[in-house]
């Protein structure tokens, strides 16, 4: 039930029968609340096509409109707007068909197979800030598009087969270590040590291209070192995704897409987009209309190892076989906007993703209160799961000073599900496109656009429902509204599809965040300017606690697409 697809349908077929294009009817909620609750300005450009006065136009459509009864009020304002208000019997309507239904009668879209590609971890590297962007929006867009009723793969593709491994291989073979002498956290060492050695001594950065090159031909020593640093990576990123509430189907990696190279080089050849440049082999996919140099997209360097894109080819394979997917979405950083405008181009020269449309969704950077990409007190690039940690021990502080009765572990399991909501919502209501500043205070405050607010309405909600329910009152028949407070509450609700169809077109959670913090702001003020338990009238009252009831399914399932939990009390 798309509230606006229907209030769209009925001033389309009102334009149509004044002999206008239906086309004009969309309607839109409206910019002057005060005013009206939707309004439609499609007389403006039927005006311009027709050579007619627009406020004529919008006359003529308000005419036939004004014996439906789903509207209180049908009005035109100049130049040529049509304002419409619901009825109250509408509004209650409404509501009571999202009540009634088990999926609120929240859109359900035609089925597609998505393969989305988030995460993108490094093996034998640290899991860092700059994680957990793609962690979380990855999720979020996952769990929107199965709610929608796609056919979802989640793929972490961990980079597991690059120069990074043959910088930690030189740098153990340097140390005399070997694969039993190593944790997740000396990796976490040896691999910078070894980056910042390899720029320094070409020797060494030779010895490491030379390992990277060995571990892709299949050296067995190798191999075997490479699987077990890699298990030590897994189980080590694990721990911070399981407490973000993030998980994959897959834990592929760019090993995986090994065996598909091969294929993909012939592909190449046999298409004749293959040229030797300097010793290495590359692809051109620069276009005649590009603006801007289109440099020539490398598919293998000259000493015959792969890169990040041949095996990004080779994925591409791999899951058009595999899974069949319409749409394939790859969640990384915007700084990688390059390679995949490369990657596209490549792919769709040798005819690789056939069906299957491939979207590169770009994230911004979380930055500090400098303006700077986060850093550690020290300047350095700060882990993930030190942040995480930093985050909940704040929201511990801030359980503890709650004087709701809790045992330790109620305290702590509080506090993780606060922190996490401060830093998802604290992140996800700005688009994922744009950057934004990392401010833990104003993230964990239960005051104003933040995760914290969102929980504790939901907390609030339910606990006057438990209270009513140990009264001994239940909900009810839900009644047209009374007040403008109780009416504002139900606009809200009916508009929650059109929410959730705009987030899955712009692959975007901060639709979501934005229509949560408007519900629960208009129900916040409905709490405070009425009573509900106290209510003396009881059908009043029960009509009350279905209102309650039915925000509260609204903001769990909304909250639930985002990974944020509920504490059971805050």
């Amino acid at each position: 039930m798309n509230i606006l697809s229907v209030l769209t349908q009925a001033v389309s077929a009102a334009f149509a029968e004044r002999g206008y294009d239906a086309s004009y009817g969309a309607v839109t909620v409206s910019n002057r609340p005060d005013l009206c609750h939707f309004q439609c300005n499609g007389a403006l450009p039927a005006a311009k096509a027709c050579k007619k006065n627009p406020l004529a136009i919008a006359g003529e459509v308000a005419e036939l409109l004004q014996n439906d009864d789903r509207f209180a009020s049908v009005e035109t304002a100049p130049p040529g707007f049509i304002n419409l208000r619901l009825s109250d019997a509408y509004l209650a309507s409404l509501a009571k068909a999202m009540a009634a239904d088990e999926r609120l009668r929240l859109p359900l879209m035609e089925q597609k197979t998505i393969v989305i590609d988030y995460g993108g971890p490094n093996t034998a590297k640290p899991l860092h800030v700059g994680h957990l962007r793609s962690a979380i929006i990855g999720e979020s867009l996952c769990r929107l598009a199965r709610f929608l009723g796609h056919k979802v793969v989640g793929d972490i593709h961990m980079g597991d087969w690059g120069l990074q491994m043959g910088l930690v291989f030189a740098e153990m073979e340097a140390r005399g270590l070997g694969a039993d002498d190593v944790t997740a956290d000396d990796l976490t060492e040896i691999y910078p040590a070894a980056s910042a050695k390899a720029k320094a001594d070409p020797a060494f950065a030779e010895k490491a291209a030379a390992r990277t090159a060995g571990l892709q031909r299949g050296d067995a020593e190798l191999r075997a070192l490479w699987k077990k640093l890699r298990d030590l990576s897994v189980d080590d990123q694990k721990r911070s995704y399981d407490i973000l509430g993030v998980s994959f189907d897959y834990w592929y990696g760019e090993s995986d897409a090994e065996p598909y190279v091969p294929r993909v080089m012939d592909i190449l050849r046999r298409g004749g987009l293959l040229r030797e440049s300097d010793g290495a082999l590359v692809v051109d996919v620069a276009l005649p209309e590009d603006k801007e140099p289109m440099p020539p997209m490398l598919i293998q360097k000259s000493n015959g190892a792969d890169i990040y894109g041949t095996t990004d080819l080779g994925t591409l394979l791999q899951r058009k076989e595999d899974f069949d997917p319409d749409e394939i979405w790859y969640v990384t950083d915007n700084r990688q906007s390059f390679h995949f405008k490369q990657l596209f181009r490549c792919a769709k020269l040798a005819g690789l993703p056939g069906k299957t449309e491939c979207l590169h969704l770009p994230f911004g950077t979380m930055n500090g209160k400098d303006g700077k990409p986060y850093k550690t007190r020290e300047g350095g690039v700060m882990r993930l799961s030190d942040l995480i940690e930093t985050v909940t021990e704040n929201a511990l502080r801030k359980v503890s000073e709650s004087d709701i009765p809790m045992t330790g572990e109620e305290r702590a399991e509080a506090a993780r599900k606060l922190g996490m909501a401060a830093l998802k919502v604290g992140d996800m209501q700005n688009h994922r496109t744009k950057d934004y500043i990392f401010d833990m205070e104003r993230f964990l405050s239960s005051e104003g656009k933040t995760g914290p607010y969102l929980q504790y309405t939901a907390v609030r909600i339910r606990s006057v429902l438990a209270k009513a329910k140990d009264a001994g009152f239940a909900a009810g028949e839900l009644l047209p509204p009374e007040t403008d407070a109780e009416r504002d509450l139900l606009l809200a609700l009916p508009l929650v599809p059109d929410a959730l169809l705009r987030a899955f077109a712009d692959k975007a959670p901060s639709v979501l965040c934005e229509i949560l913090f408007d519900i629960a702001g208009r129900f916040n003020r409905f709490y405070f300017e009425h009573k509900v338990i106290q209510c003396p009238d009881g059908a009043l009252r029960a009509s009350r606690l279905a209102l309650l009831e039915l925000t509260d399914r609204v903001l769990t399932a909304l909250l639930d697409i985002l990974g944020v939990e509920i504490p059971s009390h805050m």
